[in-house]
Protein backbone atom coordinates (compact mmCIF):
# COMPACT_ATOMS: atom_id res chain seq x y z
CA UNK A 1 0.00 0.00 0.00
CA UNK A 2 2.00 3.53 -1.41
CA UNK A 3 0.49 6.55 0.95
CA UNK A 4 -0.08 9.48 -0.98
CA UNK A 5 -1.06 13.25 0.20
CA UNK A 6 -2.87 15.01 -2.85
CA UNK A 7 -3.62 18.61 -2.99
CA UNK A 8 -4.25 21.66 -5.54
CA UNK A 9 -4.69 24.96 -6.21
CA UNK A 10 -2.43 26.68 -3.26
CA UNK A 11 -2.72 30.23 -5.05
CA UNK A 12 0.08 31.12 -3.06
CA UNK A 13 0.07 35.34 -3.27
CA UNK A 14 -3.81 35.84 -3.53
CA UNK A 15 -5.96 37.67 -1.34
CA UNK A 16 -3.94 40.03 -0.43
CA UNK A 17 -6.74 42.38 -0.26
CA UNK A 18 -8.50 40.87 2.31
CA UNK A 19 -5.56 40.76 4.50
CA UNK A 20 -3.04 43.47 6.31
CA UNK A 21 0.50 44.13 6.92
CA UNK A 22 2.10 42.28 10.10
CA UNK A 23 4.30 44.98 11.45
CA UNK A 24 6.43 42.63 13.01
CA UNK A 25 7.10 40.97 9.58
CA UNK A 26 6.30 43.19 6.88
CA UNK A 27 4.54 40.74 5.08
CA UNK A 28 0.67 40.77 3.91
CA UNK A 29 -1.00 38.57 6.68
CA UNK A 30 -2.71 36.42 4.08
CA UNK A 31 0.28 35.66 3.18
CA UNK A 32 1.21 34.05 5.94
CA UNK A 33 -2.65 32.82 6.15
CA UNK A 34 -1.50 30.72 3.07
CA UNK A 35 2.05 29.42 4.44
CA UNK A 36 0.70 28.38 7.59
CA UNK A 37 -1.76 26.84 5.79
CA UNK A 38 0.29 24.77 3.34
CA UNK A 39 2.52 23.81 6.42
CA UNK A 40 -0.03 22.28 8.06
CA UNK A 41 -0.62 20.38 4.81
CA UNK A 42 3.20 19.24 4.96
CA UNK A 43 3.21 18.52 8.71
CA UNK A 44 0.84 16.01 7.46
CA UNK A 45 3.00 14.44 4.92
CA UNK A 46 5.58 14.20 7.21
CA UNK A 47 4.05 12.98 10.65
CA UNK A 48 1.87 10.34 8.57
CA UNK A 49 4.68 8.84 6.84
CA UNK A 50 3.18 9.97 3.50
CA UNK A 51 5.35 7.78 0.42
CA UNK A 52 4.34 9.95 -2.15
CA UNK A 53 3.31 14.10 -2.51
CA UNK A 54 1.13 15.17 -6.09
CA UNK A 55 -0.02 18.36 -6.30
CA UNK A 56 -2.51 19.59 -8.91
CA UNK A 57 -1.37 22.46 -9.93
CA UNK A 58 -1.35 26.39 -9.40
CA UNK A 59 0.76 27.32 -7.55
CA UNK A 60 0.61 30.97 -7.38
CA UNK A 61 -1.80 33.27 -9.19
CA UNK A 62 -0.01 34.21 -12.18
CA UNK A 63 3.17 32.76 -13.85
CA UNK A 64 5.73 35.55 -12.27
CA UNK A 65 4.94 36.08 -7.97
CA UNK A 66 7.72 37.74 -6.60
CA UNK A 67 10.75 36.64 -5.54
CA UNK A 68 9.49 36.25 -1.22
CA UNK A 69 6.17 34.49 -2.39
CA UNK A 70 8.20 31.67 -4.56
CA UNK A 71 10.54 31.52 -1.41
CA UNK A 72 7.80 30.78 1.05
CA UNK A 73 6.29 28.31 -1.67
CA UNK A 74 10.07 26.58 -1.71
CA UNK A 75 10.45 26.55 1.82
CA UNK A 76 7.70 24.28 2.42
CA UNK A 77 8.11 21.72 -0.13
CA UNK A 78 11.98 21.47 0.65
CA UNK A 79 11.17 19.97 3.63
CA UNK A 80 9.63 16.67 1.36
CA UNK A 81 13.15 17.01 -0.15
CA UNK A 82 14.66 16.83 3.39
CA UNK A 83 12.47 13.87 4.20
CA UNK A 84 13.61 11.87 0.74
CA UNK A 85 9.31 12.49 0.08
CA UNK A 86 9.04 12.22 -3.72
CA UNK A 87 6.63 14.60 -5.02
CA UNK A 88 5.18 15.67 -8.29
CA UNK A 89 4.18 19.21 -9.13
CA UNK A 90 1.54 19.68 -12.34
CA UNK A 91 1.91 23.02 -13.91
CA UNK A 92 -1.83 24.35 -13.85
CA UNK A 93 -3.10 27.20 -15.99
CA UNK A 94 -1.85 29.72 -13.53
CA UNK A 95 1.67 28.36 -13.87
CA UNK A 96 1.63 29.07 -17.38
CA UNK A 97 3.20 31.93 -18.96
CA UNK A 98 1.49 33.84 -21.95
CA UNK A 99 -0.63 31.00 -21.63
CA UNK A 100 1.55 28.43 -22.25
CA UNK A 101 4.04 29.68 -24.95
CA UNK A 102 6.64 31.22 -22.50
CA UNK A 103 7.73 28.52 -19.88
CA UNK A 104 5.70 27.60 -16.09
CA UNK A 105 7.07 29.07 -12.99
CA UNK A 106 7.80 25.90 -11.29
CA UNK A 107 9.38 24.44 -14.30
CA UNK A 108 12.74 25.72 -12.18
CA UNK A 109 12.38 23.24 -9.73
CA UNK A 110 13.88 20.50 -12.76
CA UNK A 111 16.11 22.83 -14.13
CA UNK A 112 17.87 23.50 -10.41
CA UNK A 113 17.73 19.05 -10.90
CA UNK A 114 15.97 19.62 -6.85
CA UNK A 115 15.81 15.69 -5.69
CA UNK A 116 13.02 14.01 -5.43
CA UNK A 117 10.56 16.79 -7.62
CA UNK A 118 9.45 15.75 -10.39
CA UNK A 119 7.47 19.01 -12.80
CA UNK A 120 4.64 17.87 -14.60
CA UNK A 121 4.73 20.63 -17.48
CA UNK A 122 4.11 17.56 -20.43
CA UNK A 123 1.32 15.33 -20.96
CA UNK A 124 3.91 12.34 -20.33
CA UNK A 125 3.99 9.30 -18.04
CA UNK A 126 6.60 9.17 -14.50
CA UNK A 127 7.55 6.01 -12.65
CA UNK A 128 7.90 6.97 -9.43
CA UNK A 129 10.15 4.31 -6.39
CA UNK A 130 8.45 5.51 -3.16
CA UNK A 131 9.71 3.60 0.38
CA UNK A 132 6.85 1.25 -0.14
CA UNK A 133 6.83 0.69 -4.11
CA UNK A 134 6.71 1.76 -7.49
CA UNK A 135 4.00 4.17 -8.95
CA UNK A 136 3.04 5.14 -12.23
CA UNK A 137 1.78 8.50 -12.75
CA UNK A 138 0.57 10.29 -15.43
CA UNK A 139 0.71 14.15 -15.95
CA UNK A 140 -1.84 16.12 -17.92
CA UNK A 141 -1.05 19.77 -17.70
CA UNK A 142 -3.53 22.48 -18.34
CA UNK A 143 -3.39 22.74 -22.27
CA UNK A 144 -5.25 25.31 -24.34
CA UNK A 145 -6.73 25.02 -27.57
CA UNK A 146 -3.47 26.40 -29.20
CA UNK A 147 -1.55 23.84 -27.50
CA UNK A 148 -3.95 21.05 -29.59
CA UNK A 149 -4.53 23.09 -32.75
CA UNK A 150 -4.22 25.82 -34.98
CA UNK A 151 -6.35 28.71 -36.10
CA UNK A 152 -6.54 27.03 -39.27
CA UNK A 153 -7.61 23.93 -38.39
CA UNK A 154 -10.91 25.67 -36.93
CA UNK A 155 -12.07 27.84 -39.60
CA UNK A 156 -15.67 27.22 -40.98
CA UNK A 157 -16.00 24.94 -37.79
CA UNK A 158 -18.85 25.27 -35.02
CA UNK A 159 -17.74 25.92 -31.48
CA UNK A 160 -19.59 22.21 -30.83
CA UNK A 161 -16.81 20.61 -33.64
CA UNK A 162 -14.02 22.57 -32.36
CA UNK A 163 -14.86 21.07 -29.35
CA UNK A 164 -15.12 17.95 -30.46
CA UNK A 165 -11.63 17.73 -32.37
CA UNK A 166 -9.49 18.59 -29.45
CA UNK A 167 -11.26 16.01 -27.62
CA UNK A 168 -10.33 13.42 -30.24
CA UNK A 169 -7.09 15.02 -30.22
CA UNK A 170 -6.28 14.60 -26.80
CA UNK A 171 -7.69 10.47 -26.29
CA UNK A 172 -4.85 9.80 -29.05
CA UNK A 173 -2.11 10.90 -27.21
CA UNK A 174 -3.88 9.95 -23.70
CA UNK A 175 -4.44 6.44 -25.60
CA UNK A 176 -0.59 6.75 -26.04
CA UNK A 177 0.61 6.81 -22.91
CA UNK A 178 -2.41 4.31 -21.52
CA UNK A 179 -0.74 1.62 -23.86
CA UNK A 180 2.61 2.25 -21.82
CA UNK A 181 1.71 1.35 -18.63
CA UNK A 182 2.53 -1.21 -16.84
CA UNK A 183 -0.46 -3.06 -15.49
CA UNK A 184 1.18 -4.44 -12.36
CA UNK A 185 2.34 -0.90 -10.88
CA UNK A 186 -0.85 1.14 -9.62
CA UNK A 187 -1.78 4.28 -11.54
CA UNK A 188 -2.39 7.69 -10.71
CA UNK A 189 -3.99 10.28 -13.26
CA UNK A 190 -2.83 13.81 -12.16
CA UNK A 191 -4.66 16.24 -14.47
CA UNK A 192 -5.06 20.28 -14.09
CA UNK A 193 -8.49 20.66 -15.84
CA UNK A 194 -11.90 21.50 -15.70
CA UNK A 195 -14.32 18.04 -16.03
CA UNK A 196 -17.43 18.29 -18.34
CA UNK A 197 -19.84 18.08 -14.93
CA UNK A 198 -17.85 19.89 -11.81
CA UNK A 199 -19.47 21.91 -9.64
CA UNK A 200 -17.56 25.35 -10.79
CA UNK A 201 -15.77 27.73 -7.16
CA UNK A 202 -14.15 30.63 -7.46
CA UNK A 203 -11.61 29.36 -10.69
CA UNK A 204 -14.04 30.67 -12.89
CA UNK A 205 -13.38 34.24 -11.95
CA UNK A 206 -10.05 33.95 -11.74
CA UNK A 207 -9.57 32.45 -15.22
CA UNK A 208 -6.33 32.42 -16.92
CA UNK A 209 -5.68 30.75 -20.67
CA UNK A 210 -9.05 29.39 -22.38
CA UNK A 211 -9.01 25.82 -21.84
CA UNK A 212 -12.08 23.16 -22.59
CA UNK A 213 -14.02 20.56 -20.87
CA UNK A 214 -12.89 17.07 -20.78
CA UNK A 215 -15.54 14.58 -20.47
CA UNK A 216 -15.86 12.20 -17.64
CA UNK A 217 -15.60 9.17 -19.37
CA UNK A 218 -12.25 10.13 -20.45
CA UNK A 219 -11.07 10.16 -17.09
CA UNK A 220 -13.05 7.34 -15.00
CA UNK A 221 -11.26 4.71 -16.77
CA UNK A 222 -10.35 1.09 -14.90
CA UNK A 223 -6.48 1.77 -15.86
CA UNK A 224 -6.11 4.26 -13.42
CA UNK A 225 -6.67 3.31 -9.76
CA UNK A 226 -6.81 6.95 -8.73
CA UNK A 227 -7.86 10.23 -10.67
CA UNK A 228 -6.20 13.40 -9.22
CA UNK A 229 -7.51 16.79 -10.08
CA UNK A 230 -6.71 20.28 -9.57
CA UNK A 231 -8.43 23.89 -10.86
CA UNK A 232 -11.58 23.34 -9.57
CA UNK A 233 -11.51 24.85 -5.97
CA UNK A 234 -14.29 23.08 -4.97
CA UNK A 235 -13.52 19.83 -3.17
CA UNK A 236 -15.76 17.48 -4.68
CA UNK A 237 -15.27 13.69 -6.20
CA UNK A 238 -16.92 13.21 -9.95
CA UNK A 239 -17.12 9.47 -9.47
CA UNK A 240 -19.79 8.34 -6.85
CA UNK A 241 -18.79 4.81 -7.55
CA UNK A 242 -15.09 5.27 -6.88
CA UNK A 243 -14.45 2.95 -9.54
CA UNK A 244 -11.54 4.81 -9.99
CA UNK A 245 -12.29 8.41 -7.56
CA UNK A 246 -11.79 11.20 -9.38
CA UNK A 247 -10.98 13.96 -6.95
CA UNK A 248 -10.53 17.64 -6.75
CA UNK A 249 -9.34 18.30 -3.37
CA UNK A 250 -10.04 22.17 -4.02
CA UNK A 251 -8.44 25.40 -2.85
CA UNK A 252 -6.22 24.59 0.11
CA UNK A 253 -7.47 28.21 1.73
CA UNK A 254 -10.45 30.67 0.60
CA UNK A 255 -8.97 33.44 -2.41
CA UNK A 256 -12.33 35.43 -2.05
CA UNK A 257 -15.31 35.66 -1.00
CA UNK A 258 -17.31 33.34 -3.54
CA UNK A 259 -15.71 30.60 -1.35
CA UNK A 260 -16.88 31.42 2.46
CA UNK A 261 -18.96 28.60 2.44
CA UNK A 262 -17.06 26.25 1.31
CA UNK A 263 -14.69 23.38 3.62
CA UNK A 264 -11.04 23.70 2.59
CA UNK A 265 -8.65 20.51 2.58
CA UNK A 266 -6.46 18.17 1.05
CA UNK A 267 -6.90 14.30 0.43
CA UNK A 268 -5.23 11.44 2.41
CA UNK A 269 -4.91 8.42 -0.14
CA UNK A 270 -4.19 4.67 0.48
CA UNK A 271 -3.40 3.10 -3.02
CA UNK A 272 -3.30 0.19 -4.18
CA UNK A 273 -3.13 -2.07 -7.51
CA UNK A 274 -6.77 -1.90 -8.48
CA UNK A 275 -7.75 0.13 -5.51
CA UNK A 276 -7.67 3.79 -3.50
CA UNK A 277 -8.99 4.64 -0.07
CA UNK A 278 -9.34 8.26 0.23
CA UNK A 279 -10.66 10.34 2.86
CA UNK A 280 -10.92 14.16 2.39
CA UNK A 281 -8.94 16.09 5.66
CA UNK A 282 -10.37 20.00 5.68
CA UNK A 283 -8.15 22.54 7.01
CA UNK A 284 -8.53 25.16 9.48
CA UNK A 285 -8.68 28.13 7.19
CA UNK A 286 -9.59 31.55 7.99
CA UNK A 287 -12.93 32.74 8.32
CA UNK A 288 -15.37 34.65 6.00
CA UNK A 289 -18.56 36.12 6.83
CA UNK A 290 -20.81 38.42 4.29
CA UNK A 291 -23.13 40.39 6.57
CA UNK A 292 -26.21 41.48 4.14
CA UNK A 293 -28.86 43.23 5.83
CA UNK A 294 -31.57 45.37 4.01
CA UNK A 295 -32.67 48.17 6.48
CA UNK A 296 -34.33 50.48 4.07
CA UNK A 297 -37.67 49.90 6.10
CA UNK A 298 -36.52 49.97 9.76
CA UNK A 299 -37.34 52.99 11.60
CA UNK A 300 -33.78 52.24 13.61
CA UNK A 301 -31.64 51.31 10.41
CA UNK A 302 -28.45 51.24 13.24
CA UNK A 303 -29.81 48.84 15.21
CA UNK A 304 -30.95 46.78 12.39
CA UNK A 305 -27.03 46.94 11.27
CA UNK A 306 -26.14 46.58 14.88
CA UNK A 307 -28.58 43.21 15.06
CA UNK A 308 -26.80 41.99 11.98
CA UNK A 309 -23.61 41.89 13.03
CA UNK A 310 -23.89 40.20 16.42
CA UNK A 311 -25.33 36.91 14.38
CA UNK A 312 -21.49 36.30 13.38
CA UNK A 313 -18.62 35.46 15.05
CA UNK A 314 -16.15 38.52 13.76
CA UNK A 315 -13.03 37.68 15.88
CA UNK A 316 -10.20 37.41 13.37
CA UNK A 317 -12.69 36.47 10.43
CA UNK A 318 -12.39 38.92 7.13
CA UNK A 319 -15.62 40.64 6.87
CA UNK A 320 -17.72 42.02 4.07
CA UNK A 321 -20.75 44.04 5.68
CA UNK A 322 -23.08 45.33 3.01
CA UNK A 323 -26.38 47.03 4.01
CA UNK A 324 -29.20 48.32 1.79
CA UNK A 325 -30.94 51.83 2.71
CA UNK A 326 -32.94 54.75 1.66
CA UNK A 327 -30.71 58.08 0.98
CA UNK A 328 -32.92 60.35 3.96
CA UNK A 329 -31.51 57.38 6.56
CA UNK A 330 -28.04 58.33 6.00
CA UNK A 331 -27.89 60.70 8.77
CA UNK A 332 -29.20 58.00 11.37
CA UNK A 333 -26.10 55.69 10.51
CA UNK A 334 -23.24 55.84 13.06
CA UNK A 335 -20.06 54.57 10.61
CA UNK A 336 -17.71 55.10 13.67
CA UNK A 337 -19.86 52.84 15.81
CA UNK A 338 -19.76 50.26 12.78
CA UNK A 339 -16.06 50.58 12.73
CA UNK A 340 -15.64 50.56 16.51
CA UNK A 341 -18.17 47.20 16.33
CA UNK A 342 -15.94 45.67 13.40
CA UNK A 343 -12.64 45.79 15.01
CA UNK A 344 -12.25 42.53 16.42
CA UNK A 345 -12.41 41.20 12.83
CA UNK A 346 -9.26 40.09 10.93
CA UNK A 347 -9.87 42.81 8.07
CA UNK A 348 -13.33 44.17 6.91
CA UNK A 349 -15.15 46.22 4.68
CA UNK A 350 -18.45 48.12 4.73
CA UNK A 351 -20.01 49.19 1.86
CA UNK A 352 -23.35 50.81 1.86
CA UNK A 353 -25.84 50.99 -0.90
CA UNK A 354 -29.46 53.43 -1.52
CA UNK A 355 -31.70 51.53 -2.42
CA UNK A 356 -32.96 54.78 -4.48
CA UNK A 357 -30.06 54.08 -6.94
CA UNK A 358 -30.81 50.45 -7.28
CA UNK A 359 -33.14 49.79 -10.14
CA UNK A 360 -34.84 46.53 -9.74
CA UNK A 361 -33.16 44.19 -12.04
CA UNK A 362 -35.61 43.08 -14.85
CA UNK A 363 -33.57 39.55 -14.79
CA UNK A 364 -33.27 39.25 -10.63
CA UNK A 365 -30.13 36.49 -11.25
CA UNK A 366 -28.29 39.37 -13.18
CA UNK A 367 -28.50 41.80 -10.22
CA UNK A 368 -25.29 43.39 -9.06
CA UNK A 369 -24.89 41.14 -5.78
CA UNK A 370 -25.03 37.71 -7.82
CA UNK A 371 -21.46 36.76 -9.60
CA UNK A 372 -22.13 35.19 -12.46
CA UNK A 373 -19.72 34.63 -15.67
CA UNK A 374 -20.32 36.54 -19.14
CA UNK A 375 -21.28 33.08 -20.73
CA UNK A 376 -24.23 32.07 -18.07
CA UNK A 377 -25.03 36.03 -17.50
CA UNK A 378 -26.44 36.00 -21.38
CA UNK A 379 -27.67 32.25 -21.44
CA UNK A 380 -30.10 33.57 -18.30
CA UNK A 381 -30.62 36.47 -20.63
CA UNK A 382 -31.46 35.00 -23.49
CA UNK A 383 -33.93 32.26 -21.22
CA UNK A 384 -36.15 35.94 -20.22
CA UNK A 385 -36.35 37.06 -23.82
CA UNK A 386 -38.67 34.84 -25.57
CA UNK A 387 -38.23 37.11 -28.58
CA UNK A 388 -34.77 35.69 -29.12
CA UNK A 389 -35.29 32.31 -28.74
CA UNK A 390 -34.82 31.71 -32.47
CA UNK A 391 -31.61 32.88 -32.29
CA UNK A 392 -30.34 32.42 -28.62
CA UNK A 393 -28.47 29.65 -29.57
CA UNK A 394 -26.77 31.51 -32.81
CA UNK A 395 -25.82 34.09 -30.03
CA UNK A 396 -24.22 31.87 -27.73
CA UNK A 397 -21.87 30.20 -30.09
CA UNK A 398 -20.85 33.16 -31.35
CA UNK A 399 -19.99 34.96 -27.53
CA UNK A 400 -18.13 31.58 -27.29
CA UNK A 401 -16.23 32.23 -29.96
CA UNK A 402 -15.88 36.17 -29.02
CA UNK A 403 -14.05 34.95 -25.29
CA UNK A 404 -12.11 32.14 -27.19
CA UNK A 405 -10.70 34.85 -29.43
CA UNK A 406 -9.80 37.45 -26.97
CA UNK A 407 -7.83 34.71 -24.72
CA UNK A 408 -6.73 32.48 -26.61
CA UNK A 409 -2.73 32.86 -28.89
CA UNK A 410 -3.22 30.89 -31.87
CA UNK A 411 -0.40 29.25 -33.02
CA UNK A 412 1.04 29.82 -36.92
CA UNK A 413 0.36 25.98 -38.81
CA UNK A 414 3.33 24.07 -38.77
CA UNK A 415 3.68 24.71 -42.70
CA UNK A 416 5.47 28.17 -42.34
CA UNK A 417 8.29 28.91 -44.26
CA UNK A 418 11.68 29.57 -42.77
CA UNK A 419 11.42 33.02 -42.72
CA UNK A 420 8.20 33.22 -40.34
CA UNK A 421 8.31 35.46 -37.43
CA UNK A 422 10.62 34.21 -34.77
CA UNK A 423 7.72 34.54 -32.39
CA UNK A 424 5.48 32.34 -33.59
CA UNK A 425 7.76 29.90 -34.47
CA UNK A 426 8.82 29.69 -30.78
CA UNK A 427 5.01 28.87 -30.12
CA UNK A 428 4.92 25.90 -32.69
CA UNK A 429 7.85 24.91 -30.97
CA UNK A 430 5.96 24.81 -27.56
CA UNK A 431 3.30 22.94 -28.98
CA UNK A 432 5.37 20.04 -30.02
CA UNK A 433 7.18 19.76 -26.98
CA UNK A 434 3.82 19.70 -24.82
CA UNK A 435 2.26 17.11 -27.06
CA UNK A 436 4.74 15.52 -29.10
CA UNK A 437 2.65 12.56 -30.54
CA UNK A 438 0.48 15.66 -32.36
Amino acid sequence: MIKILHLADIHMGSGFSHGRINPDTGLNTRLEDFVKTLSHCIDQALTQGVDLVIFGGDAFPDATPPPYVQEAFAGQFRRLVDAQIPTVLLVGNHDQHSQGQGGASLCIYRTLGVPGIIVGDTLTTHRIQTRNGFVQVITLPWLTRSTLMTRQETEGLSLSEVHQLLIERLQVVLEAEIRRLDPNIPTILLGHLMADNASLGAERFLAVGKGFLIPLSMLARPCFDYVALGHVHRHQNLNKSNNPPVVYPGSIERVDFSEEKEDKGYVMVELERGSAKWEFCPLPVRTFHTIEVDVSKAEDPQAAIVKAIAKYKIEDAVIRLIYKLRSEQLDLIDNAALHKLLTPAHTYTIQPELVSQLARPRVPELSASNSIDPIEALRTYLNNREDLKDIATSMLEAAHKLLAADEENWVEPSSVEENTNQINQIKLDNTEHQLRLL
